[in-house]
Protein backbone atom coordinates (compact mmCIF):
# COMPACT_ATOMS: atom_id res chain seq x y z
CA UNK A 1 0.00 0.00 0.00
CA UNK A 2 1.71 3.17 -1.09
CA UNK A 3 1.92 5.98 0.75
CA UNK A 4 0.53 9.62 0.26
CA UNK A 5 3.56 10.84 2.10
CA UNK A 6 6.04 10.08 -0.66
CA UNK A 7 4.83 12.89 -2.15
CA UNK A 8 6.57 14.76 0.37
CA UNK A 9 9.66 16.62 -0.71
CA UNK A 10 12.85 14.77 -1.16
CA UNK A 11 10.92 11.74 -0.53
CA UNK A 12 13.28 8.41 -1.10
CA UNK A 13 11.27 5.31 -1.27
CA UNK A 14 12.03 2.24 1.31
CA UNK A 15 12.56 -1.25 -0.40
CA UNK A 16 12.08 -4.66 1.12
CA UNK A 17 9.55 -5.05 3.99
CA UNK A 18 9.49 -1.58 4.05
CA UNK A 19 8.30 -0.58 0.86
CA UNK A 20 5.31 2.21 0.35
CA UNK A 21 6.80 4.51 2.56
CA UNK A 22 10.07 6.78 2.44
CA UNK A 23 13.17 5.30 3.71
CA UNK A 24 14.43 8.88 4.30
CA UNK A 25 13.72 13.01 2.80
CA UNK A 26 17.12 13.64 2.25
CA UNK A 27 18.57 13.98 4.82
CA UNK A 28 19.36 10.93 7.16
CA UNK A 29 21.50 11.97 10.42
CA UNK A 30 18.69 15.45 10.63
CA UNK A 31 15.88 13.46 10.62
CA UNK A 32 17.40 11.26 13.21
CA UNK A 33 18.52 14.12 15.66
CA UNK A 34 15.03 15.48 14.79
CA UNK A 35 13.34 12.35 16.16
CA UNK A 36 15.71 12.03 18.88
CA UNK A 37 15.10 15.43 19.99
CA UNK A 38 11.05 14.59 20.32
CA UNK A 39 10.18 16.39 17.02
CA UNK A 40 8.58 15.52 13.92
CA UNK A 41 6.75 12.05 13.07
CA UNK A 42 7.38 8.92 10.96
CA UNK A 43 5.31 7.64 8.32
CA UNK A 44 5.08 3.64 9.42
CA UNK A 45 1.78 3.63 7.43
CA UNK A 46 2.70 0.37 5.79
CA UNK A 47 2.28 -1.47 8.81
CA UNK A 48 -1.40 -3.97 9.13
CA UNK A 49 -3.89 -2.52 11.47
CA UNK A 50 -5.85 -5.59 13.22
CA UNK A 51 -8.78 -4.43 15.33
CA UNK A 52 -10.52 -6.79 17.92
CA UNK A 53 -14.42 -5.76 19.41
CA UNK A 54 -16.84 -7.46 21.33
CA UNK A 55 -17.70 -8.53 24.98
CA UNK A 56 -15.22 -10.82 25.02
CA UNK A 57 -12.20 -9.57 23.50
CA UNK A 58 -9.98 -9.43 26.51
CA UNK A 59 -10.54 -12.19 27.69
CA UNK A 60 -10.04 -13.77 24.43
CA UNK A 61 -6.94 -12.52 23.18
CA UNK A 62 -5.88 -13.67 26.86
CA UNK A 63 -6.07 -17.19 25.82
CA UNK A 64 -3.93 -17.12 22.50
CA UNK A 65 -1.43 -14.49 23.34
CA UNK A 66 1.84 -14.57 25.28
CA UNK A 67 1.18 -11.09 27.62
CA UNK A 68 -1.38 -10.78 30.37
CA UNK A 69 -4.08 -9.02 28.98
CA UNK A 70 -7.62 -10.00 30.39
CA UNK A 71 -7.16 -7.32 32.86
CA UNK A 72 -5.48 -4.86 30.21
CA UNK A 73 -6.52 -1.02 31.72
CA UNK A 74 -7.76 0.92 28.87
CA UNK A 75 -4.95 3.31 26.81
CA UNK A 76 -2.31 1.00 28.32
CA UNK A 77 0.40 -0.08 25.59
CA UNK A 78 1.79 -3.10 25.67
CA UNK A 79 3.03 -6.03 23.20
CA UNK A 80 2.20 -9.43 22.62
CA UNK A 81 3.37 -12.83 20.47
CA UNK A 82 1.83 -15.53 18.84
CA UNK A 83 3.94 -18.56 19.17
CA UNK A 84 3.28 -21.85 17.32
CA UNK A 85 3.01 -25.27 19.13
CA UNK A 86 7.04 -25.76 19.64
CA UNK A 87 7.07 -22.21 20.91
CA UNK A 88 8.66 -20.60 17.90
CA UNK A 89 8.06 -16.74 16.99
CA UNK A 90 4.75 -16.27 14.26
CA UNK A 91 3.33 -12.99 15.13
CA UNK A 92 4.30 -9.88 16.67
CA UNK A 93 1.50 -7.49 17.96
CA UNK A 94 1.39 -4.29 19.04
CA UNK A 95 -1.67 -3.26 20.73
CA UNK A 96 -3.64 -1.11 22.98
CA UNK A 97 -7.28 -1.41 24.16
CA UNK A 98 -9.72 1.98 23.97
CA UNK A 99 -12.29 0.16 26.54
CA UNK A 100 -14.76 -1.07 23.23
CA UNK A 101 -12.08 -1.69 20.87
CA UNK A 102 -8.54 -3.48 21.00
CA UNK A 103 -6.00 -1.73 18.62
CA UNK A 104 -3.13 -3.64 16.74
CA UNK A 105 -0.57 -3.12 14.47
CA UNK A 106 1.41 -5.51 12.74
CA UNK A 107 4.68 -6.22 10.53
CA UNK A 108 3.59 -5.34 6.58
CA UNK A 109 1.74 -7.82 4.98
CA UNK A 110 1.70 -10.13 8.31
CA UNK A 111 -2.62 -9.39 8.97
CA UNK A 112 -4.08 -11.13 6.76
CA UNK A 113 -1.99 -14.30 8.51
CA UNK A 114 -3.20 -13.15 12.12
CA UNK A 115 -6.58 -12.27 10.92
CA UNK A 116 -6.79 -15.85 10.11
CA UNK A 117 -5.61 -17.35 12.94
CA UNK A 118 -7.77 -15.04 15.74
CA UNK A 119 -10.79 -16.16 13.33
CA UNK A 120 -9.57 -20.16 13.83
CA UNK A 121 -9.80 -19.66 16.78
CA UNK A 122 -12.78 -17.86 17.82
CA UNK A 123 -15.52 -21.23 18.58
CA UNK A 124 -18.31 -18.99 21.29
CA UNK A 125 -16.35 -15.83 21.86
CA UNK A 126 -17.79 -12.71 21.53
CA UNK A 127 -15.34 -11.53 19.54
CA UNK A 128 -14.65 -9.52 16.11
CA UNK A 129 -11.49 -9.43 14.04
CA UNK A 130 -11.28 -7.23 11.30
CA UNK A 131 -8.45 -6.28 8.77
CA UNK A 132 -8.30 -2.58 9.15
CA UNK A 133 -5.50 -1.86 7.15
CA UNK A 134 -7.30 0.18 4.55
CA UNK A 135 -8.76 2.10 6.80
CA UNK A 136 -6.22 3.02 9.29
CA UNK A 137 -2.61 4.05 9.70
CA UNK A 138 0.04 3.97 11.73
CA UNK A 139 1.86 7.06 12.13
CA UNK A 140 4.92 7.73 15.28
CA UNK A 141 5.71 10.68 17.24
CA UNK A 142 9.08 10.66 19.46
CA UNK A 143 9.11 11.13 22.97
CA UNK A 144 9.19 14.52 23.94
CA UNK A 145 6.67 15.85 20.77
CA UNK A 146 4.25 17.88 22.29
CA UNK A 147 1.90 17.50 18.72
CA UNK A 148 -1.36 16.60 19.44
CA UNK A 149 -2.87 13.24 19.01
CA UNK A 150 -6.39 14.88 18.09
CA UNK A 151 -6.87 12.81 14.92
CA UNK A 152 -6.02 9.61 16.10
CA UNK A 153 -8.62 6.70 16.49
CA UNK A 154 -6.48 4.91 19.18
CA UNK A 155 -2.84 5.78 20.32
CA UNK A 156 -0.08 3.85 22.41
CA UNK A 157 1.69 5.61 24.89
CA UNK A 158 5.57 4.32 24.95
CA UNK A 159 9.02 5.39 26.83
CA UNK A 160 9.64 6.41 23.33
CA UNK A 161 7.20 7.76 21.99
CA UNK A 162 3.54 7.23 20.94
CA UNK A 163 2.25 5.22 17.78
CA UNK A 164 -1.21 6.72 16.41
CA UNK A 165 -3.72 4.83 14.15
CA UNK A 166 -4.73 7.38 12.50
CA UNK A 167 -7.55 7.49 9.50
CA UNK A 168 -6.01 6.70 6.62
CA UNK A 169 -8.43 8.97 4.65
CA UNK A 170 -6.91 11.71 7.30
CA UNK A 171 -3.32 11.05 6.84
CA UNK A 172 -1.83 13.59 4.77
CA UNK A 173 -3.82 16.35 6.33
CA UNK A 174 -2.68 15.19 9.79
CA UNK A 175 0.82 14.70 9.22
CA UNK A 176 1.08 18.63 8.28
CA UNK A 177 0.44 19.47 12.35
CA UNK A 178 3.55 16.57 13.11
CA UNK A 179 6.80 18.73 12.25
CA UNK A 180 9.03 17.76 9.82
CA UNK A 181 8.79 14.20 8.56
CA UNK A 182 11.94 11.64 9.17
CA UNK A 183 11.93 8.08 7.08
CA UNK A 184 11.80 4.71 8.15
CA UNK A 185 15.69 4.61 8.54
CA UNK A 186 15.92 6.83 10.50
CA UNK A 187 13.34 5.38 12.96
CA UNK A 188 15.14 1.95 12.38
CA UNK A 189 18.28 3.50 13.61
CA UNK A 190 16.84 4.66 16.64
CA UNK A 191 15.21 0.91 17.19
CA UNK A 192 18.75 -0.77 17.09
CA UNK A 193 19.51 1.36 19.42
CA UNK A 194 17.21 0.71 21.53
CA UNK A 195 17.82 -3.19 20.72
CA UNK A 196 14.58 -3.72 20.12
CA UNK A 197 13.91 -6.93 18.13
CA UNK A 198 11.27 -6.60 14.79
CA UNK A 199 9.84 -9.60 13.64
CA UNK A 200 10.91 -10.67 10.18
CA UNK A 201 14.77 -9.07 11.17
CA UNK A 202 15.56 -10.16 14.60
CA UNK A 203 13.86 -13.35 13.74
CA UNK A 204 14.07 -16.59 11.58
CA UNK A 205 11.03 -19.82 11.86
CA UNK A 206 13.20 -21.22 14.93
CA UNK A 207 13.01 -18.14 16.91
CA UNK A 208 11.93 -18.29 20.59
CA UNK A 209 11.05 -15.03 22.63
CA UNK A 210 14.04 -15.63 24.97
CA UNK A 211 17.16 -15.12 22.36
CA UNK A 212 15.92 -11.99 21.12
CA UNK A 213 14.80 -10.52 25.10
CA UNK A 214 11.12 -10.15 24.37
CA UNK A 215 10.57 -12.24 27.88
CA UNK A 216 10.65 -8.41 29.04
CA UNK A 217 8.51 -6.92 27.11
CA UNK A 218 6.07 -9.31 25.16
CA UNK A 219 5.73 -12.10 27.47
CA UNK A 220 4.28 -12.75 30.93
CA UNK A 221 5.42 -16.00 32.16
CA UNK A 222 2.81 -16.46 35.24
CA UNK A 223 -0.03 -16.34 32.47
CA UNK A 224 -2.27 -19.48 32.12
CA UNK A 225 -1.93 -21.77 28.90
CA UNK A 226 -1.17 -20.59 25.60
CA UNK A 227 0.51 -22.18 22.29
CA UNK A 228 4.19 -22.59 22.73
CA UNK A 229 3.81 -22.04 26.73
CA UNK A 230 5.59 -25.34 27.37
CA UNK A 231 9.00 -24.09 25.46
CA UNK A 232 8.65 -20.51 27.14
CA UNK A 233 8.43 -22.01 30.78
CA UNK A 234 10.88 -24.86 29.89
CA UNK A 235 13.57 -22.57 28.44
CA UNK A 236 12.91 -20.11 31.09
CA UNK A 237 13.41 -22.52 34.25
CA UNK A 238 15.68 -25.25 33.30
CA UNK A 239 18.01 -23.67 30.16
CA UNK A 240 18.94 -20.79 28.26
CA UNK A 241 18.03 -20.19 24.91
CA UNK A 242 20.23 -21.66 21.98
CA UNK A 243 20.68 -17.93 20.54
CA UNK A 244 21.47 -14.46 21.83
CA UNK A 245 20.59 -11.34 20.37
CA UNK A 246 23.72 -8.87 20.74
CA UNK A 247 24.58 -4.93 19.74
CA UNK A 248 27.34 -4.63 17.39
CA UNK A 249 29.94 -1.46 17.07
CA UNK A 250 31.06 -1.99 14.04
CA UNK A 251 34.17 -0.23 11.97
CA UNK A 252 33.42 3.11 11.13
CA UNK A 253 35.86 3.09 8.90
CA UNK A 254 34.32 0.68 6.32
CA UNK A 255 32.01 2.35 3.74
CA UNK A 256 29.21 -1.08 3.45
CA UNK A 257 26.52 -2.22 6.39
CA UNK A 258 26.49 -5.78 6.05
CA UNK A 259 23.21 -6.90 5.00
CA UNK A 260 20.34 -8.86 6.63
CA UNK A 261 21.39 -12.34 7.33
CA UNK A 262 24.62 -11.85 6.37
CA UNK A 263 27.17 -13.87 8.67
CA UNK A 264 28.72 -13.59 12.08
CA UNK A 265 32.13 -15.28 12.69
CA UNK A 266 34.39 -14.46 15.61
CA UNK A 267 37.75 -12.83 14.53
CA UNK A 268 40.23 -15.52 13.26
CA UNK A 269 37.74 -18.29 13.26
CA UNK A 270 36.51 -19.57 9.72
CA UNK A 271 33.06 -20.93 11.25
CA UNK A 272 29.96 -18.46 11.56
CA UNK A 273 28.88 -18.07 14.82
CA UNK A 274 25.22 -16.38 13.72
CA UNK A 275 24.25 -13.81 11.30
CA UNK A 276 23.39 -10.01 10.93
CA UNK A 277 19.12 -8.91 11.67
CA UNK A 278 19.46 -5.03 11.61
CA UNK A 279 22.05 -2.75 10.47
CA UNK A 280 21.97 1.18 10.50
CA UNK A 281 24.22 4.40 10.38
CA UNK A 282 23.12 6.15 13.71
CA UNK A 283 24.10 9.87 14.36
CA UNK A 284 25.88 9.54 16.95
CA UNK A 285 26.99 6.25 17.54
CA UNK A 286 28.18 5.63 13.54
CA UNK A 287 27.72 2.29 12.30
CA UNK A 288 25.61 -0.09 14.29
CA UNK A 289 23.68 -3.70 14.11
CA UNK A 290 21.76 -6.13 15.68
CA UNK A 291 23.15 -10.33 15.00
CA UNK A 292 21.80 -13.48 16.65
CA UNK A 293 24.51 -15.67 17.68
CA UNK A 294 25.31 -18.84 19.28
CA UNK A 295 25.00 -18.27 23.33
CA UNK A 296 28.44 -19.72 24.00
CA UNK A 297 29.77 -17.08 21.80
CA UNK A 298 32.34 -15.37 24.18
CA UNK A 299 31.02 -11.86 25.01
CA UNK A 300 34.75 -10.01 25.04
CA UNK A 301 35.28 -11.35 21.50
CA UNK A 302 35.55 -9.35 18.16
CA UNK A 303 33.09 -10.44 15.77
CA UNK A 304 33.18 -9.77 11.95
CA UNK A 305 29.73 -8.98 10.30
CA UNK A 306 29.69 -9.63 6.58
CA UNK A 307 33.89 -8.42 7.01
CA UNK A 308 33.50 -6.03 9.24
CA UNK A 309 34.19 -5.58 12.60
CA UNK A 310 32.94 -4.54 15.70
CA UNK A 311 32.33 -5.05 19.57
CA UNK A 312 29.78 -6.10 21.41
CA UNK A 313 26.89 -4.89 23.66
CA UNK A 314 25.12 -7.78 25.78
CA UNK A 315 21.71 -7.93 25.59
CA UNK A 316 20.50 -11.62 26.10
CA UNK A 317 23.32 -12.99 28.70
CA UNK A 318 25.26 -15.78 27.78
Amino acid sequence: MKSPLLALPGAVAAEGPDEGVAAHYGDLFREQRELAAGRGFTDLSHRGVVTVTGPDRLSWLHLLLTQHVSELPPQQATEALVLSPHGHVEHALYLVDDGETTWIHVEPGTAPALVAYLESMKFWNRAEVADATADYAVVFLPAGSTTPADRAAAVRELPWGRDLFVPRAELAEAVAEFGPAAGVWAYEALRIEGHRPRLGFETDHRTIPHEVDWLGSAVHLNKGCYRGQETVARVHNLGRPPRRLVFLHLDGTEEKLPAHGAEVRVEGQDRPVGFVTSAARHHELGPVALALVKRNTPVDAVLLADGVPGSQDVIVPA
